[in-house]
């Protein structure tokens, strides 16, 4: 066993996918999060199909599957007049093995890989144990966390902030979170409804400028995310009391329905200044957050942890010079400023601010795009540039 080891802040799936990735390779791996659990919230549930190789190379895809399920499924839907066009991503069938996305809560994502670290002698994690401090020198860095028994310190060759939008990794490094933060407060509901019975696609983004959602179905009970936006200016502590009005509007039917769980998120377009500080990296939602529309935030995240783990496997085993980190830094830093973040804010605008005239013409448009396969093909193929600068396929 090597003599190095790397904390990672956060047990999110970010944080714990790369901690089991690093593990695997043999690396001392201590995971810190302040919750007691992981997080069960309704979050991000959407594996993107570019995805799936890697997850499936890390040994946890027939597991995530098991769990979740496949779906091909999709369709943009308006509101206003009921107009569904359809799609599937088996277009991508004859690019990739993986023609489809898989269905599972982050947080289901997260039980599987504790599963696999609790295998591992090379990893621990420790629960409830917010970090409280943060110093470095030129080979060490050490991580102070408290709880009702006192400090404690950890000590390690590299730590990784994956302690989501507000990191405190970020804020004792003392570096910005630049970018803004959308006018709207988004609602994520997780909701027992057949919208299947009623001819929804099991992913369906809903347009209009006040009802607009994202409905995507979670698992084989039906149970379902709806995910939309509303004013500031209502309290957040009454979100429930709102949930009955906005599915009256919205619901396919007049069948009863479950509300199972919700909560309300402020979202943002945002970038650390910096994803490294010495021995100190960023990751994840602490390096970058963008709003949920279209799943990019998850993949953007999974991305550079793909990428994040041979290279610091690289460096900590094999001795390879810093500057790898710098390309693995400047690299997710530009995929996604230029690609992932201008793509949900797209997406975010397509689904939930379709008035009348920007919401025709961007009607016009996706009709077209499906009705031509070679054109859409290309649409579908997108989430491979979150992972590199791939080609389209020709």
């Amino acid at each position: 066993m090597p003599a190095d080891d790397v904390i990672i802040v956060g047990a999110g799936p970010v944080g714990l996918v790369t901690a089991y990735g690093l593990a695997r390779a043999g690396i001392p791996v201590t995971v810190l999060e302040a919750e007691a659990q992981v997080v069960d919230s309704p979050r991000a549930m959407v594996y993107h199909w570019a995805l799936l190789e890697d997850l499936d190379q890390l040994g946890l895809l027939e597991q995530i599957e098991r769990r979740g399920f496949r779906k091909d499924d999709y369709g943009y839907r308006v509101h206003a007049t009921g107009e569904t066009l359809t799609y599937t991503l088996g277009l991508l069938a004859e690019e990739t093995a993986y023609p489809y996305n898989v269905h599972l809560g982050q947080d289901e994502l997260c039980a599987i890989v504790l599963e696999r670290l609790a295998d591992l002698p090379s990893a621990s994690v420790h629960w409830q144990a917010p970090v409280t401090g943060l110093s470095q020198d030129a080979t060490r860095a050490r991580v102070t966390t408290t709880s009702s028994a006192g400090d404690q310190q950890h000590i390690g060759s590299w730590v990784i902030g994956c302690d989501g939008a507000r990191s405190t990794v970020r804020r004792l490094l003392g570096v910005s979170f630049d970018g803004t933060t959308w006018p709207q407060r988004f609602v994520a509901t997780n909701v027992f409804y057949d919208f299947h019975a009623h001819g929804y696609p099991r992913s369906v983004f809903l347009m209009d400028d006040v009802y607009g959602a994202v409905i995507a179905k979670i698992n084989a009970e039906n149970l379902w995310r709806v995910t939309y936006s509303e004013s500031l200016s209502l309290p957040e502590d009454q979100i429930e009391d709102r949930v009955g009005e906005y599915f009256a509007a919205i619901l396919p039917g007049d069948g009863p329905y479950e509300l199972e769980r919700f909560g309300g998120y402020r979202l943002h377009q945002r970038t650390a200044e910096r994803w490294r500080v010495g021995r100190v990296l960023l990751a994840g939602d602490a390096a970058h957050a963008t709003n949920p529309t279209g799943g990019f935030g998850l993949a953007s995240g999974l991305f550079g942890a793909f990428a994040l783990i041979p290279t610091l496997a690289a460096v900590i085993l094999e001795s390879a010079d810093h500057e790898l980190i710098d390309r693995w830094v400047d690299e997710r830093r530009r995929i996604f400023l230029e690609i992932a973040s201008p793509a949900a804010t797209r997406m975010k605008r397509t689904v939930y601010e379709s008035d009348r005239h920007a919401g025709h013409e961007t009607l016009e448009g996706l009709r077209a795009m499906i009705a031509d396969p070679a054109a859409f093909r290309e649409r579908l193929w997108f989430p491979a540039r979150l992972k590199s600068a791939a080609p389209a396929p020709r």
